[in-house]
């Protein structure tokens, strides 16, 4: 087996794979011979059958499989000798393809580019500040309040009221599309709280103003992403009636409504919110003092980057954010998404720290456990009520998505050892200063 370099620009890389005729026969003959034991043939025992009618019978279907080996042997030993680390996927054609005639050579041509060699990172030389927030009595009476509006309960308001957003009204209704009524717009005595924009959009706004007794038609326009697809984009008129209009009552603030929240009283009650609440500051902080980590890295390395990797991401880039200006197209029948330049220098960005990130997890030994891995698998599958154990099994058949759920877990646990070796000062600020730094994350 000959292996010849063609091409060696930069982060480019070409070979030229060479099998002989000898080798691919040799190999052709010893996975007969490893076959030969189980094989059983017509007038022959099993594993009797002669080596040259074994040939002449799998022959051809061997040849196939001894030259994907012989090529993956080759471009094996290629990458253990020479220590390169290809960005993607090599690029394998092999010449003459269509014209090879068996008692050929086979000649395959291999192009990749190579990751670069990553510098070494001091992390002692990283300074950051870990954002210290204590929740107050402040923040924790806001939290009590709004679970006391969540817990609220709603009283009949004065007869010829008028209902505003933020009543409840009690309705019969039903709905007609062309003038027929259509399976799931009819309900009675259903409530409805005004502004909580859980009916189809324009539907609340229709009934603000209107009284016990009422009798209001409603017509509306489904969306055209709206689930029942026989009904989406269609334009319905729901006739209602008005049976009562209701006010909303906060609960009060005591062992009761504690109670309702599962603690045992108020004061347990305010304890788990503090608690919470300082969960909720203490992930915000990672997160700012994440980005200011990376905002260094990105600034102490340079080197030269694979362009496939970066285009590919850039192609990634350009495709989400698509999707996040266009959230009712949920297809891909967009045709090509034009990468901009803000797209390909995020691009540049994001494909050097994570050749960083990774390198520097790499000589650490930094691994993601089993225990850790079917952790984030169960965190995610909660999003998906009912299908959980679905979802579990889909993700063990699918190496792509067990990727997708490794690659944070593997990032932060990067980030906490780069962490654990830079200087890091704890700074003390208030709850509004820690929300201005996040939502400046937001427009980075």
């Amino acid at each position: 087996m000959q292996v010849t370099q063609t091409l060696n620009e930069g982060l480019k890389r070409g070979y030229q794979i060479t099998v002989s005729t000898a080798e691919l026969e040799a190999k052709v003959t010893e996975k007969l011979l490893e076959a030969q034991p189980e094989i059983e043939l017509k007038g022959f025992r099993k594993g009797k059958v002669p080596l040259p009618m074994l040939r002449k019978q799998f022959g051809q279907r061997m040849m196939g499989e001894a030259m994907q080996d012989a090529i993956d042997g080759a471009m094996k030993g290629h990458f253990d000798t020479t220590g390169d680390r290809p960005a993607l996927q090599p690029e394998v054609k092999m010449v003459d393809g269509e014209s090879w005639k068996e008692g050929q050579d086979v000649v395959v041509e291999m192009t990749y580019e190579a990751l670069p060699p990553i510098p070494d990172v001091d992390a002692s030389q990283i300074k950051l500040d870990r954002l210290m927030v204590k929740a107050d009595d402040k923040s924790v009476d806001e939290a009590l309040a709004n679970l006391a509006s969540t817990a609220q309960s709603f009283d009949d308001r004065k007869k010829g009221a008028k209902a505003k957003d933020g009543d409840q009204i009690v309705i019969d209704f039903k709905g007609a599309v062309d003038g027929e009524l259509f399976e799931g717009g009819t309900a009675d005595d259903y409530p409805l709280v005004l502004g909580s924009n859980s009916f189809i959009p324009g539907f609340e706004a229709q009934l603000v103003g209107a009284k016990a007794g009422d009798e209001v038609s409603v017509k509306v326009t489904f969306p055209d992403s709206y689930g029942a697809a026989h009904l989406a984009g269609k334009e319905a008129v729901f006739a209602c009636t008005v049976k009562a209009v209701k006010e909303p009552k906060p609960s009060d603030i005591d062992d009761e409504l504690a109670k309702k929240y599962g603690a045992d009283d108020l004061v347990a009650l305010k304890a788990q919110i503090a608690e919470r609440l300082e969960a909720e500051y203490k992930g915000a902080s990672r997160a700012v003092m994440k980005r200011s980590l990376l905002d260094q890295l990105d600034k102490m390395v340079t080197f030269d980057l694979p362009q496939r990797l970066v285009d590919a991401e850039a192609a990634q880039i350009a495709h989400q954010l698509y999707h996040e200006e266009h959230p009712d197209d949920h297809g891909h029948n967009h045709g090509e998404i034009e990468t901009t330049d803000e797209h390909k220098s995020l691009a540049v960005r994001r494909v050097r720290l994570g050749l960083v990130l990774a390198e520097i997890g790499r000589k650490a030994e930094i691994t993601v456990t089993d225990a850790e891995m079917t952790q984030a698998v169960l965190g995610a599958a909660r999003q998906y009520p009912g299908q959980e154990r679905q979802f579990f099994e889909f993700v063990q058949k699918n190496p792509q998505m067990q990727q997708q759920l490794r690659a944070p877990l593997f990032e932060d646990k990067v980030v906490d050892f780069i962490v654990a070796g830079a200087k890091v000062k704890d700074k003390e600020v208030t709850k509004d200063a820690l929300q201005k730094m996040v939502e400046k994350l937001d427009e980075m």
